[in-house]
C-alpha cells in the first residue's frame, strides 16, 4: 500500500516536472520543490490577506495605516462568506457583482474591540466613491496574490483566472470637497465638548493635525518627544515614507495654537492605546459625536488636511508647490530637480503662517447650545451659528 502511494506520488511528480519543459532548467531546488508541493494546493486568500497585511505593518515596510485598507478588505469578505476561510477561486465575476450589491446594502457588522468583546453595529451601504475605493483595493490585494503565486518566467500558474477582466472597477466618481470654510473650523475649534471623552480626543486632533500642517493621526500615535527639536515638529510621514527618497521627513514650526494641544497628547497616545487600530476607532467613534455637536455631517480627521490645503489655495493664494511642500506631497513632476535641491523649511512656514493668520483676523460665529434638560443635553449637545 505504502510502495503503492509512492509510486503514485512520483508518477505525479515525474509528470509536473515534465509539464515544465526547457524551464526546468531556470528553477533552483528550493522552487522546484515548493513547485512540486504546492502546485495543486488551494489558496485561501483571507490567509493570503493575513501575511499581506503583516508584511505592510512589518518595521522593513512602516506602511500600518496601509495595511487597514486590506484589514477593511479580509473582514468584509469574511462578513459576505459569512466564514474565515475563502479559495481564492471563489473570487470570481459572479460573485463580485454580488459582492458589490452586498456592499451597497445596510448591513449588521460585528467587531472585535480592543477589550475582546464583540461589538454590534448598523452598518449604512457604501457611497459610490466607497464602493469604487473598496473593490480597486480587492483587485490590488488579487493582483499581489497573483504576484505571490504565480510566475511568468517560470511557467508557474498557480492562479489561473482573473475576475477583473469581466467585471470592471472603472473609473472613481468625481470627488467633491472635503474641506471646510474658515467659520466651520472656528465652529470646531470652540464647540464645548465633555472633558476626557472621545469627542474632546477628535476635536483636538483636528485642530493639531490643522495647527500642524495637516499631520495625520497615525504620525502623532507613534511621535514622542524626540520628535520635538528647537521647536519644530519633526517627523517622517507613514503613509509615504517606504516610498520616498526622502522617507518623506518634515520639519514643521509648533506655532502657539498648537503647544498645548501637542503637550497634551505628545507621547501619551501610544500608552493610552496599545494599537493605533484602537486610537482610529477612538477617533471615529469621537468624529460621530463631534458631527452631532456641530452639524457638520462629514466631518473626519482627514478633512484637517484637506481643509488647511484648500484654505492655502483659494484663501491665501498660495502656490500648489509650496502648498504641496507644506503637506509633504511627493512632487513627480519635479523629482529630478528635487535632488538638487536642499528643503527650505521657511516655505512651509510660509504657508502654515498664511492659514493660520486666516483663522485668527476671522471673529468667531457666536456658538449657542440646546439644552432641554442635562441627560439629552451631555447626549446631544447640538450646536446653532447665530
Amino acid at each position: 500500500m505504502v510502495l503503492k502511494w509512492l509510486d503514485d506520488t512520483l508518477d505525479d511528480f515525474r509528470i509536473l516536472i515534465g509539464s515544465v519543459g526547457y524551464r526546468l532548467e531556470f528553477f533552483t531546488c528550493e522552487q522546484l520543490r515548493d513547485y512540486l508541493q504546492d502546485n495543486n494546493k488551494d489558496i485561501d486568500i483571507v490567509a493570503f490577506a493575513n501575511e499581506h497585511i503583516d508584511f505592510l505593518k512589518s518595521e522593513q515596510q512602516n506602511r500600518e495605516p496601509y495595511s487597514r485598507t486590506f484589514r477593511n478588505i479580509r473582514n468584509s469578505l469574511t462578513d459576505y462568506f459569512g466564514r474565515s476561510q475563502i479559495s481564492i477561486n471563489e473570487i470570481h465575476s459572479n460573485m463580485l457583482y454580488s459582492y458589490e450589491r452586498f456592499l451597497k446594502s445596510p448591513r449588521t457588522q460585528i467587531r472585535i474591540n480592543q477589550f475582546g468583546n464583540k461589538v454590534t453595529t448598523q452598518e449604512k451601504g457604501l457611497s459610490k466613491g466607497g464602493l469604487h475605493a473598496h473593490m480597486r483595493d480587492l483587485r490590488t490585494l488579487f493582483n499581489e496574490a497573483k504576484r505571490r503565486y504565480n510566475n511568468d518566467e517560470l511557467g508557474i500558474f498557480r492562479i489561473k483566472h482573473y475576475p477583473f477582466t469581466r467585471y470592471k472597477v472603472g473609473s472613481p466618481p468625481a470627488s467633491k470637497s472635503r474641506s471646510f470654510d474658515v467659520e466651520q473650523v472656528i465652529i470646531i475649534r470652540d464647540t464645548q465638548v465633555p472633558k476626557d471623552s472621545r469627542i474632546e480626543l477628535a476635536r483636538d486632533l483636528f485642530m493639531l493635525s490643522f495647527y500642524l500642517c495637516g499631520t495625520n493621526a497615525v504620525d502623532f500615535y507613534h511621535a514622542t518627544s524626540a520628535n520635538v527639536i528647537n521647536g519644530r515638529f519633526e517627523y517622517k510621514r507613514s503613509k509615504t515614507q517606504g516610498r520616498r527618497q526622502d522617507e518623506a521627513f518634515i520639519s514643521i514650526k509648533i506655532v502657539d495654537e498648537a503647544k498645548p494641544l501637542l503637550e497634551k497628547y505628545l507621547g501619551k497616545l501610544n500608552t493610552r492605546y496599545g494599537a493605533y487600530d484602537y486610537l482610529d476607532y477612538a477617533l471615529y467613534k469621537g468624529m460621530k459625536g463631534l458631527r452631532e455637536i456641530t452639524n457638520l455631517e462629514e466631518l473626519t480627521l482627514y478633512w484637517a488636511r484637506h481643509t488647511f490645503g484648500t484654505l492655502a489655495r483659494n484663501d491665501c493664494r498660495m502656490s500648489v508647490d509650496d502648498i504641496g511642500e507644506a503637506l509633504n506631497h511627493i512632487d513627480n513632476g519635479h523629482s529630478t530637480t528635487d535632488i538638487y535641491l536642499a528643503k527650505d523649511w521657511g516655505i512651509v512656514d510660509d504657508v502654515q503662517f498664511q492659514v493660520i493668520t486666516l483663522i485668527k483676523h476671522c471673529e468667531p460665529n457666536t456658538i449657542k447650545f440646546f439644552n432641554l434638560n442635562p441627560i439629552d443635553s451631555r447626549k446631544s449637545m447640538r450646536v446653532v451659528t447665530a
